[in-house]
């Protein structure tokens, strides 16, 4: 699982971003907002899909750079059934930051600092043995193009999931994370900046890869394949709207314990939905907690007792 490692600083502001900002005046922004709770969380992509993955009882390998200040954090993690040989430590660096400011709309207004995540380029694949699957997931841009290449010259199945860092990725970069991916993930809004930047159209993205996975948050999940049906897959009730942060990471984690157990696209599609609603309803994208028996009955109110029975035999 390669990409970012990072502590994140959630901010909870009671008003609405769309009621403070000025059309006509975006070219010379400047705004604050009076926030009325901070909360210090572990973050990151990669850690909080293997900290989903290692809640469903998988041993996901962790690939990514730090600072020296990660070692508490590498314990909760190691804790949780999450493989840290893949981290190297930076001799200058902290581990990387995300101060993330939500509204009542939960919409998001958020800022991410590298810092030893500048590093991860120089991390080999080569050294972490076989691998089955490779995420790669925000990073460092030059990192995602580096391990992406190693997959495709080794014959090593890959995924691509760029999202947040489609703002700072050349068309280039992008277009090389798509090159022999099997599955892209992306959410609306990044699936419409993907097809802008690149000036490739829906067909020609799903062309390029095996499968697309798009989330659009209360909406639900579409899977698409080139020449099969759309596959879409509804959300699973929350009890309780908390925290978006990590919900689409949560969402990812699900997905992908299900295909490595061997279950279909939409049951994989369905177990992510469920793991994204208990990260919705948590502060923080590594506080949920998954309980087997519940999490069957919220399956089958959601998808029905079939699917529930299916995806829940490997909880």
């Amino acid at each position: 699982m390669s990409g970012s490692i990072a502590t994140d600083h959630l901010m909870t502001f009671a008003g609405r971003f769309s009621e403070q900002l000025l059309p006509d005046q975006l070219s010379s922004l400047s705004v604050s907002f009076l926030v009325d709770e901070l909360d210090v969380r572990r973050g990151g992509v990669a850690a909080n899909i293997c900290f989903g993955l290692g809640t469903l009882g998988l041993s996901p390998v962790m690939v990514g750079a730090v600072g020296s200040d990660f070692g508490e954090y590498r314990e909760w993690l190691e804790r949780h059934g999450v493989d840290t040989s893949g981290v190297t430590v930076s001799a200058n660096r902290h581990t990387a930051r995300f101060v993330c400011t939500t509204d009542a709309d939960q919409n998001q207004i958020a800022s991410f600092y590298p810092g030893a995540m500048s590093e991860a380029v120089d991390i080999d694949l080569a050294d972490l043995g076989r691998l089955d699957l490779v995420l790669i997931s925000p990073n460092a841009p030059e990192a995602m193009v580096a391990h992406a290449a190693y997959c495709r010259d080794h014959g090593v199945a890959f995924a691509a999931d760029p999202s947040q860092q489609l703002a700072s990725l050349e068309r280039e970069a992008i277009v090389s994370l798509l090159d022999g991916a099997q599955i892209l993930f992306n959410n609306a809004y990044e699936a419409a900046l993907l097809e802008s930047k690149t000036g490739m159209s829906a067909e020609a993205v799903l062309a390029a890869v095996g499968t697309r996975v798009t989330t659009h948050g209360a909406d639900g999940a579409v899977i698409q394949q080139t020449g099969e049906a759309d596959i879409r897959v509804p959300v699973v009730a929350a009890d309780k709207i908390v925290d978006p942060t990590g919900v689409g990471d949560a969402f990812r984690a699900g997905f992908l314990a299900a295909r490595s157990w061997g279950l279909g696209l939409e049951r994989a599609a369905q177990l992510g939905s469920l793991l994204a609603t208990y990260c919705l309803e948590s502060l923080g994208p590594q506080e949920y907690a998954l309980d087997a028996a519940a999490g069957r009955d919220r399956l089958a109110a959601a998808y029905g007792a079939d699917a529930a029975a299916e995806i829940a035999a490997h909880l």
